[in-house]
């Protein structure tokens, strides 16, 4: 099952929309600008907030792992590796200063703001009704996917500073991976754990964009430590992959249910351009079938849409298709694209997650899998750092402007 990023029950957002905050600000186009401009010059490690504007809520002041972690990416795409290590420093301290864990796992969200206290702060919201501070399951669960996109935020400032204390961090998030590995089915990794500590569900599904994640996660740690034992793992994940390929669909299934085994068919964008990019070969086997699919099934108004549950504007996921275009070499393809993400500027700064007030993902809440899950119209971090890295054509799979 692919676990996408907002995953709240719709009831909670929907209270939080109110309260997106005006600002007489002007955005600047440029994605790489905005996104320095969030860090400020002094200080120490710090996470920012996904949705800046929300001021109440489960979103108020949270800093989901997979956004600051994109971030830092886009920003070391941009050339600012100075304020893509502030988050970088951030995410070794949660790792070294958890209030519970010390194996090598992070958490799916934190709060906000500089890291001045230890352990380091998660997210959560005061409650008016009850009267007490709330966390959300998610939050303080540990996604599979979130770890790896955390590694590759590491790997990327590896890459860029030699500093060893990102690829040590990034080694012991791997060993934390290496423990979800999975041999039911075509293999792959498991999905992590949702919940407080010190039981937490387990997650027994199996996603195509989880695993996508991890493979090039550890084919990036191979490539740092010379050590092959990593670029194995990463083929035991891109085997899962290449398994959820379906002919008749022309496309990527999302992962399996909870028996890791049987496909889950929905068919989410995300699921359907990570691979391209991120794996070897997946782009010349796929590339041509897995854009006119998309085209056909995906597209609405000027870009894509998360899901077939509507067709509406997202972001996030057009600026992923810009980028992928500009690595097939079709440049005009991904203007077109990023062209309709720069039309989403909000006024306070950052990129909308979402052209209309609302727009369905086909996916159920984790918190509750009776409610539908949506993404709201709210400046969206990681929205602003994928329109950087299609700027820069970077790829964050393999920290080059090339495909794997």
């Amino acid at each position: 099952m692919n676990v996408p990023r907002i995953l709240f029950a719709a009831y909670l957002i929907l209270a939080l929309v109110p309260f997106a905050r005006a600002q007489p600000a002007k955005a600047p186009a440029d994605a790489c600008v905005y996104l320095a401009s969030l860090i400020p010059v002094d200080g120490g490690p710090l996470f920012l907030p996904s949705y800046p504007t929300v001021e109440e809520g489960p979103l108020h002041s949270a800093a989901f792992l997979y956004d600051d972690a994109v971030t830092a990416i886009a920003l070391v795409g941009c050339g600012d590796t100075g304020a893509a290590r502030r988050i970088g420093d951030a995410i070794l301290a949660a790792l070294d200063h958890d209030r519970a864990w010390h194996d090598g796992r992070l958490r799916n969200a934190y709060a906000a703001g500089p890291v001045q206290e230890y352990p380091v702060k998660l997210g959560g919201w005061w409650d008016k009704g009850q009267n007490r501070w709330l966390e959300d399951g998610y939050q303080v669960g540990s996604d599979s996917g979130n770890m790896a996109w955390a590694m590759l935020a590491l790997l990327a400032l590896d890459h860029a500073t030699a500093d060893p204390r990102y690829r040590t961090g990034a080694t012991r998030i791997g060993v934390w991976l290496v423990g979800r590995s999975d041999d039911r089915g075509a293999g792959g990794f498991t999905g992590g754990f949702s919940d407080w500590e010190p039981s937490p569900a387990v997650l027994t599904w199996k996603s195509t964009e989880h695993n996508t994640d991890v493979a090039a996660a550890f084919t990036l740690l191979a490539r740092a430590t010379g050590d092959h034992v990593w670029a194995d793992r990463a083929e035991h994940a891109a085997r899962f992959v290449a398994a959820m390929w379906d002919d008749g669909c022309a496309c990527f299934a999302v992962g399996t249910t909870e028996d890791g085994v049987t496909p889950n068919k929905i068919l989410a964008l995300d699921a359907e351009i990570w691979p391209l990019i991120a794996l070897p070969g997946m782009a010349a086997a796929h590339s041509g079938q897995v854009i006119a699919t998309i085209g056909a099934r995906l597209r609405g108004a000027d870009g894509y849409a998360y899901s077939y549950a509507d067709h509406g504007l997202w972001t996030e996921g057009t600026a992923q298709a810009a980028l992928a275009q500009h690595l097939f070499g079709h440049d005009l393809e991904a203007a077109a694209l990023e062209t309709a993400v720069a039309t989403q500027w909000a006024p306070s700064g950052g990129i909308y997650a979402t052209a209309g007030p609302q727009l369905a993902t086909g996916f159920g809440s984790a918190s509750d899998p009776k409610t539908e899950r949506y993404y709201y119209r709210l400046p969206h971090l990681a929205a602003t750092a994928w329109a950087a890295l299609a700027e820069k054509k970077f790829n964050p799979f393999t920290d080059s402007q090339t495909l794997p």
